[in-house]
């Protein structure tokens, strides 16, 4: 993992990623506001290794989770990294990406593969599995999720993606 150090929370005026709004609105004749936001939708990819009979995930520090873990009371300036280790913020998930390029979505998912666990896949071996909404009580983005068969042989890279994101773990 990268050391991450320096943690502190500040407002955030603008961004490419969120875009928080507040909906008023009337049901069942009352007066009601939600907050919500607009976020990319993303592409998530199960992937099965059948060379070595594993799944493929992805491990990484998020920033979101470990904030979540955070006490609140100890998030209006800097964090103590020693009281809050940044280990608190890692997660293991799905191979994953926003829907931000004009490509369609199995091509994303196949990138996003590529990009974050080094695998090159063709693209026909990608199948799409379903789609949902998740986050539905504040963005409700779109997931498309897809499933797809590697082998060691199609490993090229190590992957890596962003310079936030770690290597592939199984």
């Amino acid at each position: 993992m990268d050391k991450v150090t320096n943690v502190k929370i500040v407002d955030c005026d603008e961004s490419f990623y969120l875009k928080p709004v507040r909906m008023l609105y009337e049901q069942d004749g009352k007066q009601k506001a939600w907050d919500l936001m607009r976020v990319h939708d993303s592409v998530g990819v199960v992937i099965f290794n059948t060379t070595r009979q594993v799944l493929i995930f992805v491990k990484q520090f998020r920033p979101a989770v470990y904030y979540a873990v955070v006490e609140s009371e100890d998030c209006d300036n800097e964090i103590d990294v020693k009281k809050y280790p940044p280990s608190i913020g890692m997660t293991i998930e799905l191979c994953a990406g926003i829907v931000d390029k004009d490509q369609s979505l199995a091509e994303m998912a196949r990138d996003e593969v590529f990009e974050e666990c080094g695998y090159l896949v063709p693209l026909p071996l990608f199948q799409k599995v379903t789609s949902f909404r998740s986050g539905v009580g504040v963005a409700a983005s779109l997931q498309t999720l897809f499933y797809v068969e590697v082998t060691d042989s199609m490993k090229v890279s190590d992957g890596g993606g962003n310079s936030h994101e770690e290597r592939c773990c199984r």
